[in-house]
């Protein structure tokens, strides 16, 4: 195999795909996607599912607000012609501290600001939404309606279909060993499986986006850190909104065919790109969520999973170009939250390769604001 292409995008998760579509969108001609495995094989395809409003930042609440709007009408905009499943069943943000609950209250300032619908809610609230929490110890809960879950595998697949109608080719367990560059200058990408001759590049690799900056001496502050999952088996509907907790450290959600998926973060997980499961995460998540929402101790766990946090300083995305090679762009950093802005990602990006007016300006998640000095503190994050 020996191609020519416009844009050659790395990665083909919920970002790869959707920035594909975009292009296509605009009219771009000859775009390619490569991936090492299948469609969504990466983090996309291993993410807890969950979409929301409620953050802490500007720039995250806007991302997140106008992807979860494009979620609404997925199906007709991408004329998917499945499901991809979107139930908004809200989240409920449980505090276990005072501290926690002034910064609810600052987030919900800020997201209704937004036109977003979070409220501020009392235990005796919270538990009228879901019975079956354990409020003993909790401060308080902040709630957002519009907040969901989708179906990552259908949601990718809707963005990947539209894309291939309009011209896009994908070429899956093709992986990418070097980008070829003279100067400042893109001149191909060499895959295993040939060449490809482009001048521009798109990486979205997510867990493996600082080994394609390597290949042109990109220095991408970033970290893959393993981030573990469970499934239990399905019960009758009990809960609607996803129950989330920074302090407490978990997140839980039942999916609409009734299993519960939930997840934890550990800043001692390793960071040495693995996937694979540990007994140690099964113990405390089985601690953690118990406490929580006791009546889940009765459930059976399926199977649990690992995908890869793409960690950056201050937990937010990296988007756009980079000073040492003409156009290289990135879409990588998500922190775990990159199936949440996949609509937007895929606007933006496409956006930036045309030079375009953009639709939100993101120029403040540059690569260069890591050397200035300049991060973007996410406080709501699991």
């Amino acid at each position: 195999m020996n191609k020519k292409a416009n844009v050659v995008i790395i990665g083909g998760g919920i970002s790869g795909c959707s920035t594909a579509y975009n292009l296509a969108k605009k009219g771009v001609k000859d775009i390619v996607v490569v991936d090492k495995s299948y469609i969504s094989s990466g983090a996309t395809g291993r993410c807890g599912a969950g979409v929301r409003m409620q953050w802490g930042t500007e720039m995250n609440c806007k991302l997140a607000k106008q992807s979860i709007e494009f979620y609404e009408n997925a199906n007709e905009i991408l004329e998917y012609n499945r499901d991809v499943e979107f139930k908004q069943g809200g989240y409920l943000l449980i505090a276990s501290t005072d501290t926690e609950m002034e910064q609810f209250a600052k987030n919900v300032k800020l997201q209704n600001s937004l036109d977003i619908p979070s409220k501020i809610l009392s235990l005796e609230e919270a538990k009228e939404i879901v019975p079956h929490l354990n409020t003993e110890g909790l401060t308080g809960a902040a709630y957002c309606p519009k907040d969901g879950f989708l179906n990552p595998f259908k949601t990718t697949d809707a963005f990947y279909q539209a894309a291939k109608r309009m011209g896009v080719e994908f070429l899956t367990h093709t992986e990418v060993l070097e980008i070829k560059t003279n100067g400042k200058k893109i001149e191909k990408v060499v895959t295993d499986q040939g060449d490809i001759i482009t001048d521009t590049v798109v990486n979205a690799a997510g867990g493996h986006s600082k080994i394609i900056c390597d290949m042109v001496g990109v220095d991408l502050p970033v970290y893959s850190e393993r981030h573990q999952i469970l499934v239990t088996e399905p019960v009758e509907p009990m809960q609607d909104p996803m129950v989330m907790s920074f302090s407490l450290n978990m997140y839980c959600q039942q999916t609409p065919e009734g299993t519960f998926i939930m997840g934890r973060g550990d800043d001692n997980e390793p960071r040495d790109l693995r996937t694979t499961s540990s007994w140690e995460f099964m113990d405390e998540m089985a601690k953690t969520v118990t406490s929580i929402l006791p009546p889940l101790g009765e459930l059976r766990v399926i199977r649990q999973w690992a995908g890869l946090y793409n960690m950056t300083p201050d937990k937010q995305p990296v988007y756009g170009r980079v000073k040492e090679i003409d156009k290289f762009f990135l879409s990588v950093g998500f922190s775990g939250h990159g199936f949440m802005f996949g609509p937007l990602t895929g606007i933006v990006i496409s956006e930036m390769i045309l030079g375009e007016e953009p639709s939100i300006d993101v120029s403040m998640l540059g690569i260069d604001r890591f050397e200035k000095g300049n991060l973007i503190l996410e406080p709501s994050v699991v």
